[in-house]
């Protein structure tokens, strides 16, 4: 999960390649875009965003800087991890010796920008029946671990699983990189994000100092997320729990440890136990879309009565909360319309994508046997 998320990264599978075919005849006309409406500042009275979490530090100039030397970079990055985590320079420092480039994780973080697939295409990813009955099958597994994390946290259990779910297919596919070799490489081989990941080497070190593990041991993605959850090293430290009081948070193979983790980062980013996640809701045939000033924020700040005066209604039957965003969807039978609420929200803490926690939440509902939208 990347920050703000453990972030993980299978859930870059919301951006995917487009498949360019050779024909003969022209491709059909598009139909025209939706009206939109960016909403001005409101003169309605939003209500308070979720709080959340402080951001986790990044590293300083001295250690991201390009234009240093590599090799001062690297003593300064040793400074600065044990000044900032505790960390011990001579580990520190050997860690890095066993360290290895990988080009190829470079080459993946420069691909192009890939189109993002619209939700009738990104749902199936999500939505089929060898992940809905994968689903059903490690819940009956793990059942009364489940349902204890979630009677402690209130995070439902079925939405533990989805995210271990949509993150590794259940734990199958958690990565194949050491998060010392993808870190350290973005670290030093990738200006643009370097801060970032330099922050989150200093931390693998902290951890595996923490936990007494060899920081080259642990496998992930290849931007350093690790286990069947995809915890950032940061998000590990902060938010890992120790779910069967062993001492120790192991997210690489602990399941207690797993779930217990999982449902206290939602419960640290706002989620409100028994609340609704989201309700569907139509639109006015004359009504634009209705989009914040920033469409990127899917703080649900705006009262049911404001999003009612822009034409949207819930469908009967659906849940009701204090506040929500419009999520508008591309679906099979056309442009979908959602409330997301606060723990819709809290979701998106994990992956900003509102596809991404969209596929949470009904594979969540699919898993535990609720009709699917």
């Amino acid at each position: 999960m990347l920050p703000s998320a453990p972030s993980s990264l299978l859930a870059l599978l919301s951006r995917v390649p487009i498949a360019l075919a050779a024909c003969a005849a022209p491709p059909p006309k598009s139909p025209p875009p939706p009206q939109v409406e960016v909403a001005p500042a409101p003169r309605v009275a939003l209500l308070p965003p979720v709080p959340q979490p402080p951001e986790r530090p990044v590293a300083p100039a001295s250690v991201a800087d390009p234009a240093i030397p590599e090799a001062q970079r690297r003593e300064n990055f040793v400074s600065w991890a044990a000044q900032s985590f505790g960390t011990d320079p001579d580990a520190v420092r050997a860690g890095l010796a066993q360290a290895q480039f990988k080009q190829n994780i470079i080459d993946a973080m420069n691909r192009p920008a890939e189109a993002v697939k619209p939700w009738r295409d990104y749902r199936p990813i999500f939505l089929n029946p060898q992940r809905i009955d994968g689903g059903r099958a490690f819940y009956a597994t793990y059942r009364a671990d489940l349902d204890r994390i979630a009677a402690q946290t209130g995070v439902p259990a079925e939405i533990i699983v989805a995210i271990i779910g949509v993150e590794t297919q259940y734990g199958a596919n958690a990565g194949k990189y050491r998060a010392l070799d993808a870190l350290s490489t973005l670290a030093f081989g990738y200006p643009k994000r370097a801060p970032f990941f330099a922050a989150e080497l200093a931390q693998l070190f902290a951890l595996a100092k923490e936990e007494g593990f060899d920081p080259a041991a642990p496998v992930g993605s290849y931007a350093g997320a690790m286990g069947w959850g995809q915890f950032m090293p940061s998000s590990w430290r902060n938010w890992g729990r120790d779910g069967d009081g062993d001492g120790r948070r192991d997210l690489m193979s602990d399941p207690d440890d797993v779930f217990a983790s999982i449902a206290n980062y939602f419960v640290v980013h706002g989620w409100q136990r028994g609340a609704p996640v989201a309700g569907r809701a139509d639109k006015a045939a004359d009504a634009p879309d209705f989009l914040p000033p920033d469409p990127k924020a899917l703080d649900p700040v705006y009262p049911l009565a404001f999003l009612e005066s822009k034409g949207y209604r819930l469908r009967a039957g659906e849940p009701r909360a204090d506040g929500a965003v419009v999520v508008a969807l591309d679906g099979d039978a056309g442009r979908e319309y959602w409330f997301g609420y606060r723990n819709f929200y809290v979701i998106t803490r994990y992956n900003r994508s509102p596809m991404y926690a969209m596929a949470v939440w009904q594979l969540a509902q699919a898993i535990s046997g609720a009709p699917q939208p």
